[in-house]
């Protein structure tokens, strides 16, 4: 039998790739991506798969045709290879209910989120002086990888005292990656922990969070006669809309 090449696609990342090291396969801001077969079916349908959380990104494996290591995108990348992978699966109609009221969007008119490739530095961070204490903080994009070990860190603290709440601090001592210039983990930890200023936590969690490349999934829906802008939920039936 012939052998057969399916048809691919070249994928933009958000962060076009200035978040990554010189030499990174990702650092081309590119990745290319096969269209859907029955292959990929049967991984969305594999309940192993489902219960373990990583149905997702065994999907994004055997799509992407680079030679990357997928723990190492950042968010914003990863959900850009998300709603390529529905496009190219199922197509860009994508049908969804927000307070049991059918709605459909066209996911071929999402557009990246507006990106600063000047404010990057050359390891790919970005610097924001806090509001209150005037102290310079660089920060860098959390990855896949990041998550996994601070949620591993957030249960630990949690299992050692159970009525505490460490998600911010824990993710910031794992998201700043230099304070005043030190990048040495004791001084970002004594910082994070005894003397970030909660109006300066805020002000740079906002910053963070506007600032990050991603694609942008918010879209305006009439709700009870109000329009409101919501998230355009991605969950499995994203990616099977008959499941």
């Amino acid at each position: 039998m012939a052998e057969l090449n399916f048809p691919t696609e070249i994928v933009d990342l958000p962060s076009k790739g200035l978040v990554y090291p010189e030499g990174h396969p990702l650092r081309s801001g590119k990745v290319e991506m096969k269209y859907m077969t029955a292959k990929e079916e049967d991984i969305l349908t594999n309940q192993n798969y489902i219960s373990k959380g990583i149905v997702l990104d065994k999907l994004l494996e055997s799509l992407t045709l680079n030679k990357i290591n997928l723990k190492e995108l950042i968010t914003g990348d990863k959900n850009a290879l998300l709603v390529a992978s529905r496009i190219l699966g199922y197509g860009k109609e994508y049908s969804f209910t927000v307070d049991g009221k059918p709605y459909e969007i066209d996911l071929s008119t999402l557009e990246n989120k507006p990106f600063d490739e000047d404010a990057i530095t050359p390891r790919g961070t970005l610097k924001f002086t806090l509001p209150t204490s005037g102290a310079e903080v660089e920060v860098k994009f959390l990855t896949d990888k990041d998550t996994e070990i601070i949620e591993q860190e957030v249960n630990g603290l949690k299992k050692i005292n159970k009525d505490s709440s460490p998600e911010i601090t824990t993710r910031l001592k794992h998201q700043i990656v230099s304070i005043n210039g030190s990048t040495n983990k004791n001084d970002i930890k004594d910082f994070v922990e005894n003397h970030l200023l909660a109006r300066d936590s805020r002000a740079l969690r906002n910053f963070i969070k506007d600032t990050s490349p991603d694609v942008n999934l918010k879209t305006k829906v009439m709700v009870n006669g109000v329009e409101e802008d919501i998230d355009i939920p991605i969950s499995l039936n994203f990616f099977w809309p008959d499941l």
